[in-house]
């Protein structure tokens, strides 16, 4: 499943590689997004920006473009629970508050906070859990913002290397810091991470600078040197080459996933905790790429 989203008058001068900061310009960001459920080979597909338990989110307001991607944790669905419930209604409701204008862009954690404590005070029963990346751009600063909390996470591509980065948040392997609801009295039972846990940072970007956002499902299947290889088949910001660029990297992570032989990241973070894991790892994935771009309105 694939769309493309983009904003305003997106002027796309940014020759990728190349152009220099101009002070008085505004910018804004040119996004397609590309994931496939863990179930996507029997056919299971969710509607809209859900990829499995996976799901994201685009919008803008007058002063910012903002994303996210989240991560429902699968295990509810041994209590009846249907982990994408809790991740999709997240990612909606910070997408309604960014569109609201309910925000600072220099404060994700802030998106984060309130939509979980909306979530929270929900008179209709939700439970679950799920990780949360946050990603704003300022169009006057020409700064990212960014929260993430467990190990979904984003990358900033600058003529080819890897120039910024999420830093993944473990309590142990492979149990992620995450936002949970937990039944009225397991309270105590269930992991639960405040917002404020996030790992917030701020960043200078510059035109054609590539913010690749996405979901554990990517990273651990794709080491950066594979995501950077598809990403300088990328030429320009036209959508049909973004497009194609962020469906490659997703199903390239989908194939690897299922491949028994292939020493995933996911399965050398397991043998670095003393397990002898080898292959990929089935997984939801969602991939957003997204391109700075300059922006007139």
């Amino acid at each position: 499943m694939l769309s493309v989203l983009s904003y305003g008058r997106l002027v796309a001068r940014a020759v990728l590689g190349g152009l220099s900061q101009t002070d008085g310009r505004d910018y804004s960001l040119v996004t397609a997004s590309c994931g496939f459920g863990k179930d996507f080979r029997k056919g299971i597909l969710k509607k809209g920006m859900c990829y499995g338990d996976d799901a994201c989110f685009v919008a803008r307001h007058r002063s910012a473009d903002v994303l996210g991607v989240a991560d429902g944790v699968g295990g509810w669905r041994d209590y009846g629970v249907d982990p994408s419930q809790f991740s999709s209604t997240l990612m909606k409701t910070c997408e309604r508050l960014v569109k609201e204008g309910h925000f600072i862009p220099s404060n994700p954690v802030g998106v984060l906070t309130t939509s979980y404590y909306e979530l929270l005070q929900n008179k209709v029963p939700l439970l679950g859990s799920s990780t949360a990346c946050i990603v704003v751009l300022d169009r006057q600063s020409h700064q990212l913002h960014t929260a993430n909390l467990g190990d979904s996470g984003f990358l900033v591509v600058r003529e080819g290397e890897v120039v910024h980065r999420s830093d993944e948040q473990q309590h142990y392997f492979n149990t992620p810091f995450q936002l949970s609801i937990a039944p009225p009295g397991a309270e105590g039972a269930v992991l639960s991470d405040s917002p404020d846990a996030a790992d917030s940072s701020s960043f200078d970007v510059q035109l054609g600078d590539i913010i690749l956002t996405a979901t554990d499902g990517l990273f651990d299947n794709m080491p950066d040197y594979m995501i950077l290889q598809e990403l300088k088949k990328l030429k320009n910001t036209n959508c049909k080459s973004m497009q194609k660029t962020a469906r490659n990297i997703a199903e390239q992570a989908h194939d690897l996933a299922y491949d028994p032989n292939y020493m995933s990241p996911f399965a050398q973070f397991a043998c670095d905790n003393g397990l002898n894991v080898r292959g990929g790892k089935p997984d939801d994935i969602t991939v957003l790429l997204s391109i700075v771009a300059e922006y007139t309105d």
